[in-house]
């Protein structure tokens, strides 16, 4: 097996910070461009920010809606992932593992069953990926006796290390830390603060030279250094000097306005947030934005920094514990892009017909009311059940009336008519004969 950083020559073999660098004899040292106050703030506020959301482990249900879910063999590590570590510490040392040097390495540890149980942040500085002959990826751990390594060094294959990478330029398997772009930057501003520490603690004196109007020895110059350094430094600095034989004094460091310190410090520390896509202002570099919103500020500082780091952290999670397709691990954003109050509430007031009532009270952390498991809409309208359940019934179809409809009264009039004149006729021929008879004659 062949290490990465000599296979197909995608590594240099002089690593330099900048073009250049080693003619001039310029080198950058991690150790001390950690120390430049924009590197510190900037890796330190992307692992706190990330690793304060709480991970959770969600699995897709029939209508294609992610769950919050306990499972026996997954839970319990994203929980605790292992013996000497919190979940926050832990997803702290992966995230400044990733920034300072470009690679996260993270060791699986199994039960008898090949459940992982733990999971261990190796030292990157200890961990060297191989790749065989037939393209399989190993990984060579050195002795790391918190995690357990003992051996001097030991080959585990691929699938028993997570390896989080970032900006893989020169090789898939090997990333690349924002150091490597903006270390020459922090080492200015290192440069920039140690002369100014150096300045102060002179008194604000700068240096200078003693002017001889004539030719001198070297010993009446160094006799001249001597007695001046004596007198007028340390403790002695600021006294009044008295100059004679044509003697001058001049100053020879430039003036901190003069080399425009603050702006050339500034500067360093801006392109440092550069590197890190992080916004000046969130390590207290420049202006805070004068617009107030909060969550506008917070979203983009999580869409431009922040999403790329956390979407890899699920992924890696997902591929390394095997969870499959419709389980996998998630980051609760609400921490993050929590709102403010008068902003929250008004969101949860426009949520009505989305959100339940129960599902509106837990963003609040309060607890369920009875009845509030049912989406409702405004005061006006009907709960969805309710018209699900309308729209579910058959719909009637009308009888179509006749063309000239006559009304009840005048059918009523009609018959009554008939029947009466029926009875007339029935007694008018009864009574005929009679009505023929001859009248019978008056008595003289």
């Amino acid at each position: 097996m062949s290490p990465v950083d000599s296979n197909r020559g995608w590594w240099p073999l002089i690593r330099e910070s900048f073009a250049g660098a080693w003619q001039q004899n310029v080198e950058v040292k991690v150790e001390s461009v950690l120390s430049f106050h924009a590197v510190f703030a900037c890796q330190t506020l992307i692992a706190s920010d990330i690793a304060k959301l709480r991970i959770k482990l969600v699995e897709m249900d029939a209508n294609g809606i992610w769950n919050e879910v306990k499972k026996a063999a997954y839970s319990p590590v994203l929980r605790k992932p292992n013996g000497y570590q919190n979940r926050i510490q832990f997803f702290e040392s992966w995230v400044l593992s990733k920034l300072q040097f470009g690679n996260t390495y993270v060791l699986k540890q199994r039960d008898g069953r090949g459940v992982v149980v733990a999971l261990h942040i190796l030292d990157p500085k200890r961990v060297k990926p191989l790749i065989a002959d037939n393209g399989d990826v190993f990984y060579q751990l050195d002795t790391d006796l918190l995690v357990g390594l003992t051996e001097a060094s030991v080959v585990v294959p691929a699938r028993e290390i997570i390896h989080d990478r970032f900006n893989c330029m020169f090789h898939p398997l090997v990333g690349l830390s924002p150091i490597f772009a903006n270390g020459l930057a922090a080492t200015q501003g290192l440069n920039i603060q140690n002369n100014s520490a150096l300045f102060f603690k002179n008194g604000s004196m700068p240096g200078g030279v003693l002017l001889a109007p004539g030719h001198i020895s070297d010993e009446t110059a160094a006799r001249l250094k001597e007695s001046w350094e004596t007198k007028f430094s340390g403790d002695n600095r600021g006294k009044i000097a008295v100059l004679g034989d044509g003697l001058k004094y001049e100053v020879m460091t430039s003036k901190a306005t003069d080399s425009q310190l603050v702006e050339q410090l500034k500067w360093s520390a801006e392109v440092v947030c550069s590197t890190y896509h992080v916004p000046p202002y969130k390590i207290g570099i420049g202006h805070q934005p004068t617009y107030n919103n909060v969550q506008a500020l917070n979203t983009e500082y999580y869409s431009q920094c922040l999403q790329v780091h956390i979407e890899s952290i699920e992924l890696c999670l997902d591929e390394g514990l095997g969870t499959g397709e419709t389980l996998g691990t998630e980051f609760d954003l609400d921490n993050l892009l929590r709102m403010d109050s008068g902003t929250q509430m008004d969101v949860l007031e426009k949520s009505k017909g989305k959100l339940t009532p129960n599902e509106q009270r837990k963003r609040l952390n309060l607890s369920p009311v009875e009845g509030g498991d049912t989406v409702y809409m405004q005061e006006q309208d009907h709960s969805l059940a309710w018209l699900a359940r309308r729209d579910a019934q058959p719909i009637e179809q009308p009888t179509p009336e006749p063309d000239d409809p006559e009304p009840e009264g005048e059918i009523a009039e009609a018959e009554l008519a008939d029947a009466a004149k029926t009875i007339l006729e029935a007694e008018f021929k009864e009574m005929a004969p009679l009505l023929a008879l001859p009248k019978p004659k008056r008595a003289a």
